[in-house]
């Protein structure tokens, strides 16, 4: 009963150091990275979700659960999960894009970028990356919102600045493109 009783107090406190260091991880990684704040706290939010259930499992080995209570538990909760994400398999492949994009996407907030799509030009500066899509300002002003999904699996191409930008925009002799945009 001793050793139960200092396993959980030993598992409750790398629980909590482990969720400092994660945080701190990831703000540092953020401000490296010049990445707005409420985009931070969502993928700190995100990754502390997932070490809580982690805690839990192990909490429940701990405690001595029996591994086919624990079984059947998981697997109600992950059938549960399961039906309700299948219906919604966008909004939980955007959520994950949105990780990989706030660790490993080489484009930022304020950069000119095109997204290489056959059907429409999707060229802009990139005005925010939130969880589910990254909303592009067109040249014209207008707003593109791109699930992250997609821009993951399009080719995706930087630009220097707006001039650059307008130079390869297919569109640019026939519009007329507002000054306010730079200011974006």
């Amino acid at each position: 009963m001793l050793l139960q009783i200092g396993l959980v107090l030993l598992l409750i406190v790398g629980y909590f150091i482990l969720l400092r260091i994660v945080s701190s991880t990831i703000h540092m990684i953020g401000l490296r990275r010049a990445v707005h704040e409420l985009r931070v706290s969502v993928v700190t939010k995100l990754l502390h979700l997932g070490l809580t259930a982690i805690f839990v499992l192990l909490l429940c080995v701990v405690l001595g659960v029996g591994y086919g209570q624990l079984a059947v538990f998981f697997s109600s909760v992950f059938a549960v999960v399961g039906v309700a994400l299948f219906a919604q398999w966008s909004i939980l492949s955007n959520i994950t894009a949105s990780l990989i994009i706030f660790f490993g996407f080489p484009y930022r907030v304020g950069d000119w970028v095109k997204v290489v799509d056959k059907d429409e030009e999707i060229l802009g500066q990139i005005h925010e990356i939130s969880t589910f899509h990254v909303i592009i300002t067109r040249l014209s002003g207008d707003t593109v919102t791109y699930p992250n999904n997609l821009i993951l699996q399009k080719p995706v191409i930087r630009y220097r600045d707006r001039i650059d930008a307008q130079r390869h925009s297919a569109f640019s002799e026939k519009q007329d493109v507002p000054e306010s945009l730079d200011k974006i």
